[in-house]
């Protein structure tokens, strides 16, 4: 008897469904992709009503041969992909496979669609087929042949005019735009110097500040003070006057309602798991999807939670339901509003058919099925759980209060504070902040008080503050970001910022973005010649077309046309217009020291550089950092020459940051770290000569190794420690710490399993 074929992407899709389905049913996996376009320029036509080549891919012919194999026996097809553009596209495209070897005419063939892997949803989804999607399938299509068409034009000319090898995408652009705009945005900044005046008070054994607010009957700003002088003259003046306690005047008391946050879509999703979790944008929809697509608890493989690409915060109805009771009975009915809460969705384009990120049910709690989890799945579980049921509970009540205290007259010093009188959802769950706000005064608490108290002071202190430039982008920030300006969707947040670094057009560096001179110079020609295509509002409309064609609102091929005809009009003009110093280098207002000629920034291998516009017959240059500095000559490392050819070392610029090198480059390639490795006085234990040695990657990661490198090419990650392993013997221990486990010794040796926990000295409850 012929059985049924369901075709997912993934095998562990596959796996959890099967269970699912009885025996008439076989599930197959396509693993991910079947076809894409043929690499090569033409494969978008756009002569011929933007016709489309496809190739199958081919690290996925084995499967594919499987599938077809499969679907010959199969006496229906159902096609269970993801529920999205993408999803959409990969069941046309195993259709249009299948359609090929002329199985689709013999066979019925169908779509269907669940937003969680449940045994209800699965089985609801094959019970309610559909046809397949044209217009999400069109979309698709548009968004692939725009990508293909902007990398297959504009990456060749950025090879011709900044350097080979680079390229250049739709959306990554405008991404790295902003992080670019922001980068400048910080360099020109000018702090300001201001001075804040505070009472450090004492009332009922409680400590409290108080920041001035009123000075001589006029407001205090945050530019009313400028400079020490001013600082101390209204101190003292505060000091006379004052005495030694100030006088409640005012005492403002307000009570306000703070609401909990939507559950999660993914963009939030993926700022949260940054925010609270450390995550990448790229491992949490990773860890998501694995969620998503099933994890054996014991029972069997089980879909976790619902869909994790999605706009949407809608919540299903028997979801809420379950929600609300798992609250009533774990946190009390006191917790549970009366009625349920309802979000509105903010993107307008929003797919409302589709479900919030949420657990696929409230009752598997993250502690129950802990066990079976690695550390990432638990976490993101936990934090998913937790979100989708605070976002269900009551509100918290804050209590707020403002004091106002007279310092003499017409001084007035004010103190803020707040308390929590119903925390409500804050016990469950609280959104993350990636803003860098410092001030943290609204949360103090404050002894009670009346109009009319005496309050002791202690001292009124001057503060020194310097405003600060906006913070660089963070992963959290820039998805926000990019949401916020409808730049990509969902799904694409993640690839954008993975091939911005990938491209090394920015770096990471404190967990913040910051442009290469590449991806500089790369912005800078993107912004100057083709200024259209990296407007954040231009790009945003794009979505929305896309949008429109995939609720079947707009035709694709319109689109396209109406995209391509100026796009390679530019293309063909700075082509044939633009130098390629126009576009690598930059003038300066220098003359060079050796030949008088200009002197240019340009672009090098590791990056900008000043050089001589008499290249190749002049050959002075120096690094761009020592020109901002003001100073024309590379920097000398003092008392010191090169050992190899004796000529004075340099500290000089590349790749991975500052290095010491010797001045006669390139005839003496000696090299040295800029900081010297510590040595750490533990024994190498593989050749036993040598001494352990803290370095920094390239990365800026710190590692170990042994101090005759490249003789001997021992090295770790964690800390060594002068200790034999009990078990093996060998001569060195590690010390390792998780978050999750501690810290703990640990044989380095892979074929030991010893370990032991250690308890931490610095664990002190203060």
């Amino acid at each position: 008897m012929a059985t049924n074929l369901v075709i997912v992407e993934s095998p562990a899709k596959a796996k959890t469904i099967e269970r699912y389905l009885g025996k008439e049913f076989k599930v197959i996996a396509s693993y991910g992709h079947v076809r894409d376009l043929v690499p090569k320029n033409g494969a978008v036509d756009p002569d011929n009503h933007f016709e489309m080549q496809y190739q199958l891919i081919e690290k996925n012919a084995r499967h594919v041969d499987e599938l077809i194999k499969a679907a010959k026996k199969s006496a229906a097809i159902y096609l269970a992909t993801d529920p999205d553009r993408e999803g959409e596209a990969i069941s046309w495209h195993v259709c249009e496979i299948l359609r090929d070897k002329k199985l689709v005419a013999k066979k019925p063939i169908q779509r269907v669609v669940f937003y969680e892997i449940t045994k209800s949803a699965v089985n609801e989804a094959i019970a309610n087929p559909r046809e397949l999607s044209q217009p999400l399938i069109n979309a698709q299509q548009a968004r692939r042949a725009l990508d293909f068409l902007v990398g297959f034009n504009l990456s060749p000319l950025l090879w011709k005019k900044i350097r080979r090898g680079l390229s250049a995408g739709r959306v990554q652009s405008p991404a790295l735009r902003m992080i670019v705009e922001r980068e400048e945005e910080i360099e020109k900044f000018e702090s300001q110097e201001y001075w804040t005046i505070e009472a450090d008070l004492n009332y009922k054994k409680q400590d409290f500040s108080a920041k001035l607010s009123l000075f001589a009957g006029k407001k205090v700003e945050q530019f009313t003070i400028t400079n020490e002088d001013q600082a101390n003259s209204t101190r003292q003046t505060l000091l006379d006057k004052g005495g030694k306690e100030l006088e409640v005047i005012k005492v403002d008391k307000k009570q306000r309602k703070r609401n909990p946050t939507a559950p999660f879509i993914t963009s939030t999703l993926q700022q949260e798991a940054v925010r609270k979790l450390g995550f990448t944008a790229k491992r949490a929809m990773r860890t998501a999807q694995q969620l998503y697509e099933g994890i054996d608890i014991g029972k069997g493989s089980v879909g976790l939670i619902t869909y994790m690409r999605t706009d949407s915060v809608n919540l299903a109805d028997e979801a809420i339901a379950e929600i609300r009771d798992l609250i009533e009975k774990r946190y009390g009915k006191d917790d549970l509003p009366d009625s349920p809460r309802v979000y509105k969705t903010k993107s307008k384009n929003a797919q409302e058919a589709h479900e919030a990120i949420r657990p696929t049910s409230a009752k598997r709690t993250p502690e129950q099925i802990k066990e079976h989890l690695t550390s990432d799945q638990f976490k993101l579980y936990n934090l998913i759980w937790k979100r989708t049921v605070a976002s269900q509970m009551i509100h918290a009540t804050v209590d707020t209060v403002a004091v106002d205290l007279a310092c003499g007259e017409s001084n007035v010093f004010r103190a803020n504070g707040s308390t929590i009188t119903n925390s409500g959802f804050i016990k469950v769950y609280q959104e993350g902040d990636d803003s860098g706000s410092k001030d943290k005064n609204d949360e103090k608490l404050l002894p009670v008080m009346e109009e009319g108290d005496k309050i002791p002071l202690k001292e009124i202190r001057n503060e020194q503050h310097f405003t600060e430039p906006p913070p660089r982008f963070s992963e959290a920030s820039l998805v926000k970001a990019l949401e916020e300006h409808g730049i990509g969707r969902p799904s694409t947040y993640a690839t954008i910022i993975s091939t911005l670094q990938t491209r090394e057009y920015v770096i990471v560096d404190a967990k913040r973005f910051r442009p290469t001179d590449v991806g500089r110079i790369v912005n800078k020609f993107l912004t100057n010649y083709f200024t259209q295509y990296v407007d954040y509002d231009f790009t945003a409309k794009l979505e929305d077309e896309l949008d429109a064609i995939a609720r079947g609102e707009k035709q694709w091929v319109p689109l396209l046309d109406e995209f391509w005809d100026p796009f390679k009009s530019l293309i063909d003009d700075t082509e044939k217009n633009v130098k390629r110093k126009d576009v690598t280098q930059e003038e300066t207002n220098e003359t060079c020291p050796e030949c008088q000629k200009p002197l240019v920034i340009r672009l090098g291998r590791n990056g900008r550089f000043v050089g001589c516009t008499g290249y190749p017959d002049c050959s002075y240059t120096r690094s761009l950092e020592s020109s901002v500095e003001g100073n024309n000559e590379p920097e000398i490392v003092v008392d010191r020459n090169c050992p190899e050819c004796s000529k004075p070392l340099q500290v000089k610029i590349g790749r991975y940051g500052k290095f010491i090198g010797c001045s006669g480059y390139p005839d003496c390639k000696y090299i040295e770290p800029l900081e010297k490795p510590k040595d750490i006085g533990v024994m190498c234990p593989e050749c036993k000569k040598g001494t352990m040695l803290m370095r920094k990657s390239r990365k800026g990661k710190i590692f170990y190794s042994c101090s005759r490198y490249p003789d001997c090419r021992y090295a770790t990650w964690d800390e060594p420690i002068d200790e034999a392993c009990p078990k093996c013997k060998w001569p060195m221990l590690t010390l390792k710490t998780t978050k999750r486990s501690g810290t703990f010794k640990l044989c380095p040796q892979k074929e030991c399993d010893f370990r032991e926990k250690v308890e931490d000295p610095d664990n002190d409850p203060k």
